[in-house]
């Protein structure tokens, strides 16, 4: 079988996956992993991304050894002699990309399912060699534009989603760590790896697929969660008139991975709670904690936590006590490449308060984790639900001051600012906003627990500040926000973010610079 016949084939298989024929797609693929590079490489790349959604331990093992049995096919077509890319025929180079990919998957594997830090490093070593590889045939390809032969287009599709996906990656790192990696040899360009990304997706070669998904992942999840989402306004005109529906009917479509319907669910859970609809919420977080493992304690969390938003007095479903799955949370604590989530970690420290006998309940954490999650950024575009939201946290507000006084009174307080001064921003009150803010900063030697909560209102106090185009105080607060804090919950977030304004403040002052007459 030739090279050209092998990449059609592979294309077939890997249009039946995008439309739900899983099964059918593994079984055109499977008779040749023994003989075709690219027939091992899409092959082993199904299995890993059911290992990925499953999380079951045999489906890590799987994926990782027909990982590891596709790197050797691989090997098979590489180059005899590293040095001679110059007199290297299609295939091999073919084969080094492929490879390059094995190695990213696999060390992907072992972060996931090994936390000893031998494992760790041989995960490296993976990483960095794959790296090298893609950085090889990208210089090559670029010096040698006219050397094409007939699937050329699919070793630029190969090689622009391993460089697009290293750069636009190890951008999004803090400026120290990304220095470190740079010294070692690394690149991390956003905007390259974007644009090779996007050459990757927009020409119909093998790799389009896994270009795009990787843009739509940073363009609706990563950029949500750092706060630079350019679609928000478009995501939550969604939420009311067709998100729920579009969500259910990608339940409706298949059967055999029920794992797309957890992502879903997932999607689903928080629509609803942005409409404050604390029920239909929390039934999205019970099927979730049911059939996925991902990260039950985080959807036992969140069960307790929309539990907790209803009256006392009304029914529970199914009977559950919020207290009781508040203190189950921290059992279901999960590593992931040898470190629990920050979400998770977030969720345990919360719910260690309800290990009381007479526990002090929280004020509103789903309203916090939805801020976790940059909720709030979310219902920007829509009144209603700001309003919703701002109506909720008074009346919460209004309990705590009827409350007696205890411990946790300062921190829970402080809480509801944060997120008060958030939905005032949203409403475009930018004076109560900053006042509510400010409140947080102010009780800096009172809080007791929840740490997190200052360097993230100054956090947002500068996002304030930049929207009204006081750059210099914005960027006074975000130093102080970045190195006066240290060991916060969910402070990797949090840096991310203050990179992520700190880099748009300098490159708005680039450019304002680039047009300032001498």
């Amino acid at each position: 079988m030739t090279l050209q016949v092998c990449l059609e084939e592979c294309m077939e298989a890997l249009d039946l996956f995008l439309n739900n024929h899983f099964s059918e797609s593994l079984d055109k693929l499977r008779p040749r992993v023994k003989e075709s590079m690219y027939h091992a490489l899409i092959y082993a790349t199904v299995l890993e991304m059911q290992a990925m959604m499953t999380f079951q331990q045999d489906d890590i093992v799987n994926a990782g050894n027909t990982m590891k049995s596709a790197q050797e096919v691989c090997q098979r077509f590489r180059r005899k002699s590293p040095s001679n890319i110059s007199k290297s025929p299609g295939e091999p180079l073919h084969a080094d990309a492929c490879y390059a990919e094995c190695l990213l998957q696999r060390a992907a594997l072992t972060f996931l399912q090994d936390e000893n830090m031998v494992s760790f490093i041989k995960g490296g070593i993976k990483v960095r060699n794959s790296y090298l590889i893609y950085k090889e045939l990208h210089t090559f390809l670029q010096s040698n534009s006219s050397l094409q032969g007939p699937n050329h287009i699919h070793l630029e599709g190969g090689v622009s989603f391993g460089i697009g996906a290293f750069n636009l990656t190890l951008s999004m790192f803090p400026p120290r760590l990304l220095k470190m990696l740079e010294f070692a040899g690394f690149s991390g360009d956003k905007e390259y790896g974007l644009s090779q990304l996007n050459d990757g997706a927009t020409t119909n070669n093998l790799r389009s697929m896994l270009c795009a998904l990787l843009l739509l992942c940073y363009y609706t999840f990563l950029t949500f969660i750092l706060d630079q989402c350019v679609l928000v306004g478009c995501t939550v005109m969604m939420i009311c008139h067709q998100a729920v529906v579009l969500f259910e009917d990608g339940c409706k479509a298949q059967q055999q991975w029920k794992q797309f319907h957890h992502m879903c669910y997932w999607e689903l859970m928080w629509c609803f709670t942005y409409k404050c609809v604390w029920r239909m919420a929390y039934f999205y977080a019970d099927l979730l904690s049911n059939e996925s493992r991902w990260s039950k304690a985080m959807y036992v969390y969140m069960k307790a936590a929309y539990l907790s938003m209803l009256a006392s007095g009304e029914a529970r479903p199914f009977g559950e006590d919020e207290v009781e799955l508040f203190r189950q949370v921290s059992t279901f604590k999960q590593k992931i490449a040898g470190k629990s989530p920050p979400t998770e970690k977030f969720a345990i420290r919360k719910a260690r308060r309800y290990k009381a006998s007479c526990p002090v309940r929280l004020p509103v954490p789903v309203l916090e984790m939805m801020y976790m999650w940059n909720g709030f950024s979310m219902i920007s575009k829509r009144p209603e639900l700001t309003e919703g939201v701002l109506q909720t946290l008074v009346e919460a507000e209004r309990t705590l001051l009827e409350s007696p006084a205890n411990e946790y009174s300062m921190d829970d307080r402080c809480v509801i600012h944060l997120l008060k001064g958030l939905c005032l921003k949203n409403q475009q009150r930018i004076q109560a906003a900053e006042e509510c803010f400010n409140k947080v900063y102010n009780s800096e030697k009172k809080i007791k627990f929840d740490h997190y909560l200052v360097p993230n209102a100054l956090l947002e106090l500068s996002v304030v500040y930049m929207d009204t185009g006081r750059k210099d105080e914005a960027i006074k607060l975000l130093v102080k926000a970045k190195t006066n804090y240290k060991e916060y919950s969910m402070e990797s977030r949090t840096q991310f973010r203050i990179h992520a304004a700190l880099s748009k403040l300098k490159a708005d002052t680039s450019d304002q610079d680039e047009i300032t007459p001498l």
